[in-house]
């Protein structure tokens, strides 16, 4: 007889495992077998739980998310003013949790599984629309009708630092990652002045 409250506590050790197995080899090339073993469990609970690999890597994309939303409506909140709130939004995308190699490598096989599954992509859009929107919303101040094009330029270059994090290319931190794109919003605000 299983004991009750362990679902939550299994399911939430196989998305860490998901993670931590992606990282490792770099590509969702991993089997449900690899992500339950480092769970400490059997490839046939992880199927119980999650029904196949797919759902499982989206479960763990959900989780990541989900951390990554709590982090910006943190920072948010300790925000004075429009420039310190759109420093916050990109801060919150570097911060220590998400700027690893293994959430790192999660990432961008999410955005490749987006290419092919539905799900991931309803999951990728709504991630690259909230960050978007969060942006804009604190740039129309700065930079006027300018936002909408600074807020993607902005979710590009945090894209691409961390596709050049997960190539192991010079971003030695989420810090100096940010710094960045914080250079580059100062630019964009200098424009307008």
């Amino acid at each position: 007889m299983p004991k009750l409250g362990m679902e939550p506590i299994r399911r939430a050790a196989l998305v860490k495992a998901t993670i931590a197995e992606i990282g490792v080899v770099g590509s969702l090339d991993v089997t449900v077998a690899q992500i339950a073993k480092r769970a400490g469990m059997s490839s046939a609970l992880a199927h119980h739980y999650f029904g196949g690999k797919d759902q499982i890597f989206l479960a763990a994309m959900r989780h990541t998310l989900t951390l990554y939303g709590a982090e910006v409506r943190g920072a948010l909140t300790m925000a004075r003013g429009p420039r310190e709130r759109v420093e916050a939004v990109i801060r919150a995308g570097f911060g220590a949790s998400h700027f690893r190699r293994e959430v790192v490598s999660a990432w961008l096989n999410f955005y490749v599984l987006a290419q092919a599954n539905a799900e991931a992509r309803k999951l990728l859009v709504l991630y690259q629309r909230r960050l978007r929107s969060n942006l804009t919303h604190d740039l129309r101040s700065l930079v006027g009708a300018r936002a909408p094009d600074v807020a993607e330029r902005l979710a590009g270059m945090i894209d691409g630092l961390y596709l050049r994090q997960s190539l192991g290319e010079a971003v030695p931190s989420g810090k100096v990652a940010a710094n960045h794109v914080l250079a580059v919003l100062d630019l964009e605000i200098g424009a307008c002045t």
